[in-house]
């Protein structure tokens, strides 16, 4: 597929990207603010990593899935494509819907928190927060309408950056604090199974993208080579960073005080370094939020691309403009987010349990069309197949569908 090709991707994107886009489409706000609200519902330090550890098996099993779907169906779109492929269009419209609006009310959430940390910095700016999270996401706007190799790039130096961020934070944590009580305490009171549901919330919107290079399998140069590699090395790196944090803050915050932190990683910074020295470590732990904000808003467009050249969403919407980016999916989807942080500026938290919904019913979809074209479609040529096929992907299934239904339990 040439550049010149009127509304096609450009087949540009290598294995280096899909790890960086595996780890920046994955690593956000949700590490830098959920663990105080887990800590609320589950004071055992150890419960807390051992979900952590869960749910990064939990995105391993599925990288091993979507990786399945991604090279045998390799386009643009992700979840949307694979269920509109196994179970036509009413089903791939509605999934690609969810997935979309998952990632668009995500942005909007990330956009808010990257606000409240220069809050934090800035502190004249807390009463322009729903402004400055907008302009961020406007900048982003304009800064994708330079094509997908400008973003590309951008996005490996700030998942460089982001994981040297990171891994500075963990040391700084192990090697500043003498080291709370958390883990020696033999005086956890009991976990419910309410407060379980509600730290799995917080957990699955943190792990959220570990899908994500599969959004731009049309876009890859060699996907059959690069995307088995990209996948799993991000994944692994995103659930090792993941526990590490965990562990730090833990290591650092004494989970009573954790319990009421909204910036844990923050909050963990300045009782170490202080509040000046403090600030300089934030800078850096905000360019973890910037590269996730850059991740969604290349990808969030593509999938109502996918469906618009299938004709399941508006026709201009599958317009790319002459540096490769879909435009005109772009306008609307950052549109969209900035409308969601005008409407729900004051339930945040919302809108991340929201999109966490969203995302686990997408991946539930995906496992799901993994088995359904099996069926359909046998003779399918598949240059990688799911491991325990059909345990492994009804496994996924029934795991994600316990998920969902807990979830509109404690709702209901």
């Amino acid at each position: 597929m040439s550049k010149s090709n009127p509304n096609q991707l450009w087949k540009v994107l290598g294995t280096g990207f899909g790890i960086a886009v595996t780890i920046g489409g994955t690593i956000g706000t949700g590490i830098l603010r959920k663990p105080g609200p887990i800590a609320e519902q589950m004071e055992n330090p150890w419960a807390i990593i051992g979900l952590w550890v869960l749910v990064s098996i939990y995105a391993l099993l599925g990288v091993n899935c979507v990786l399945e779907l991604s090279l045998s169906v390799p386009k643009a779109g992700a979840w949307y494509v694979y269920a509109e492929r196994a179970f036509g269009k009413l089903v791939g419209f509605l999934v690609g819907l969810t997935s979309w609006l998952g990632t668009v009310t995500a942005l909007g959430f990330g956009a808010y928190t990257f606000s409240e940390y220069l809050g934090l910095l800035f502190p004249y700016l807390n009463n322009y927060l729903i402004i400055i999270s907008i302009a961020i996401l406007v900048m982003l706007w304009g800064f994708h309408q330079l094509g997908v190799v400008a973003a590309g790039k951008s996005q490996e130096w700030l998942s460089g950056l982001k994981a040297f961020a990171l891994f500075l934070f963990i040391i700084i944590c192990f090697c500043s604090s003498p080291g709370t009580s958390n883990f020696t305490s033999q005086k956890w009171p009991p976990i419910s199974n309410n407060g379980i549901i509600t730290a799995l919330l917080s957990i699955f919107y943190a792990f959220d993208g570990w899908h994500t290079a599969a959004y731009f399998t049309e876009e890859n140069a060699d996907p059959r080579k690069s995307m088995p590699k990209a996948m799993y090395l991000g994944v692994f790196m995103v659930a090792l960073i993941y526990i590490l944090i965990n562990v730090a803050i833990l290591y650092v915050i004494p989970i009573e005080t954790l319990k009421g932190s909204k910036l844990a990683a923050a909050d963990a910074i300045q009782l170490l370094l202080g509040p000046q020295i403090g600030k300089y470590v934030t800078i850096f732990l905000m360019l973890t939020i910037f590269g996730i904000l850059n991740t969604q808003v290349m990808f969030a467009p593509r999938v109502i691309y996918s469906m618009s050249r299938d004709g399941l969403f508006f026709k201009k919407v599958s317009q790319i403009n002459k540096n490769g980016t879909p435009t005109f999916a772009t306008h609307i989807t950052v549109g969209m987010s900035c409308l969601f942080l005008v409407i729900g500026q004051n339930y945040s938290t919302l809108l991340s349990d929201i999109a966490t919904f969203f995302f686990v019913t997408a991946y539930l979809a995906g496992f799901a069309s993994l088995i359904g074209l099996r069926k359909k479609e046998p003779n399918l040529e598949r240059p990688y197949k799911v491991m325990l096929y059909p345990y492994l992907p009804w496994f996924m299934v029934i795991v994600s569908g316990l998920f969902l239904l807990g979830v509109m339990m404690q709702m209901f």
